[in-house]
């Protein structure tokens, strides 16, 4: 894994199609084993680091959720030596109090996707990450404070609802999500978040609230253009709370997520096939001398 100085990224979603003041700005089109990344990685000097963006979408909004190569964009970002990922994405809200354009730090996931590949592993190498809490507990609460300080209405911790769209739920599996408890509604949310946490990077989410899907008796349905002029309100403080959260970052990361592999590992290394150990080297490398676990059911 190259030591590029590059510690942070930003996945930008629906609106969020670039970083403002990035200088000494570089494109990075990397070549990964899951194919190329949504679009170029744009690399650039932002105060007194060298950060990393990426359209999750494309430039354009070329690319639909269950399209996006998370995969390739996650890999691609652990290649460069990343160890922070911010996502921002478009959320439907699923509570009255989260009303549009208030901000939600979620620390919780339902997956309702079907088919989407969520794991790096496989071809000879099994591995069992830890996803009880999927969203790094410091750099969630470092994106919260940071979100406040930009101005925003935060609602910090929550569920948060991932589907394959592209179609919007229907009123009864808005309702249905709701008696569940759940905050929000997003189509991007995974396996990015699993992607990141196989990668052993710290991942947290700003979403933001563009709607009250179709639940409301009283507020519009979402719409695509709904979606899209909130969050083009939303995206100056979304930049601020990047912006500071960026500030805030710990030299030295003492949370779970930089060892998420180390008891999860459960193939012994010996038997797995060499192209596979080659393929998955920025992931796996550290391990590869070391003892692997043995799970118990």
């Amino acid at each position: 894994m190259a030591d590029t100085g590059i510690r942070a990224a930003i996945i930008g979603g629906s609106g969020f199609y670039q970083m403002d003041g990035l200088s000494s700005i570089e494109e990075l089109r990397i070549d990964t084993p899951f194919g190329p990344t949504s679009d170029a990685i744009v690399v650039g000097t932002l105060g007194p680091q060298r950060v990393a963006f990426l359209p999750r979408h494309g430039v354009g909004h070329r690319i639909l959720p269950s399209e996006l190569p998370a995969l390739a964009n996650v890999f691609a970002l652990k290649q460069i030596g990343v160890e922070f990922i911010l996502g921002v994405s478009a959320v439907g809200s699923l509570r009255e109090e989260i009303a549009p354009l208030h901000m939600v730090i979620p620390d919780q996931l339902i997956d309702r996707t079907r088919g989407r590949r969520s794991t790096f592993f496989g071809d000879g190498l099994v591995a069992h990450v830890s996803f009880a809490d999927p969203y790094c507990p410091q750099l969630s609460a470092l994106l919260a404070r940071a979100t406040r300080e930009a101005g925003a209405t935060v609602h910090q911790g929550g569920s948060m609802i991932v589907m394959d769209g592209p179609a919007f739920s229907t009123r009864a599996e808005s309702n249905m999500y709701r008696s569940w408890g759940a905050s929000v509604i997003g189509m991007t949310g995974l396996p990015e978040a699993k992607l990141a946490r196989e990668a052993e990077i710290c991942y947290a989410l700003l979403a933001c609230s563009t709607d009250y899907d179709c639940w409301h008796q009283t507020e519009d349905d979402v719409t695509a253009d709904m979606i899209v002029a909130n969050l083009l309100k939303n995206v100056a403080v979304s930049r601020q709370a990047v912006l500071r959260t960026l500030d805030l970052l710990p030299t030295v990361r003492d949370c779970p997520c930089p060892n998420a592999l180390r008891d999860a590992i459960v193939t012994p290394l010996e038997l797995v096939p060499p192209e596979t150990k080659d393929r998955l080297a920025p992931i796996i490398e550290r391990y590869l001398a070391k003892p692997t676990a043995t799970v118990k059911r």
